[in-house]
């Protein structure tokens, strides 16, 4: 039987309805390229629901979204710009734990990238959309279109012997760019798998008492069958969803 992976759901207005949605393009790429059903978890209840759900659940992905994890989660004081989520970051963060806890693997797409390294005792910047403070600019002008947001790229060096560079067989990738928070202290455990040119952190990966982690700041799910690349980090979430080690010895995939 194929493995379950838990997608993580936030929460949106319908009209004048509050409603759990997932992007449909991380639902595909996860369930595709890493051979995988899934399962979409609401953005509701606390610890017993995430502990609960952890026990069915072979892994967990979390997604990216419009949010942002709330500064007071990092220890931050400022309010931060929105929109928040608090409903996510209550059940994304508590399933971090229970599910490393359970050593089950757990990857993160720029949202979730972020969330991995809070729940790790890391902190996060907010200043990466526009090009200043010495960093290049993150994000595509606020007048782009949505589309063309994910034209916005630019190149991560992949850490020699990391996950990444021995799954793609390269040691540069060229990754689109759409976020404006990022990894300003990373998390404890984590190891940098890919940096931007201004030396920003775009990837970490850990194993915690068995439990794989993956997390990219970018996002592979957007039109991965144009992009082999992007395949790689659903695969390696395939393979980890199967309690395969995707440690740096694995060859290409």
């Amino acid at each position: 039987m194929k493995p379950v992976v838990g997608i993580i759901a936030c929460n949106r207005t319908v009209g004048v309805e509050n409603a759990h949605a997932v992007m449909e393009r991380y639902v595909s790429a996860a369930t595709v390229y890493g051979d995988c059903h899934a399962l979409l978890i609401p953005p509701i209840g606390g610890l017993a629901a995430a502990r609960a759900l952890s026990a069915r659940l072979d892994g967990l992905m979390l997604t990216g979204s419009p949010s942002n994890v709330q500064p007071g989660l990092y220890g931050d004081a400022e309010t931060g710009e929105g929109p928040f989520d608090p409903g996510r970051d209550a059940v994304s963060l508590a399933l971090i734990e229970t599910m490393t806890t359970a050593g089950k693997p757990v990857f993160g797409v720029c949202r979730g990238f972020q969330e991995i390294n809070v729940v790790l005792g890391g902190t996060l910047r907010r200043d990466l959309g526009y090009g200043q403070n010495g960093f290049i600019a993150h994000h595509a002008p606020d007048s782009t279109s949505f589309d063309q947001q994910f034209d916005h790229v630019h190149e991560v060096a992949l850490t020699p012997g990391g996950v990444l560079a021995a799954a793609c067989g390269k040691d540069r990738l060229i990754v689109n760019s759409v976020h404006y928070q990022g990894v300003d202290k990373l998390g404890e455990g984590l190891n940098v798998e890919a940096r931007a040119q201004d030396g920003l952190i775009e990837a970490f990966s850990a194993n915690i008492g068995g439990a794989q982690l993956l997390g990219v700041q970018w996002h592979p799910e957007w039109k991965p069958e144009q992009n082999p690349d992007s395949q790689v980090f659903f695969r390696l979430l395939g393979a980890a969803l199967r309690g395969q080690d995707i440690g740096a010895q694995h060859a290409k995939l």
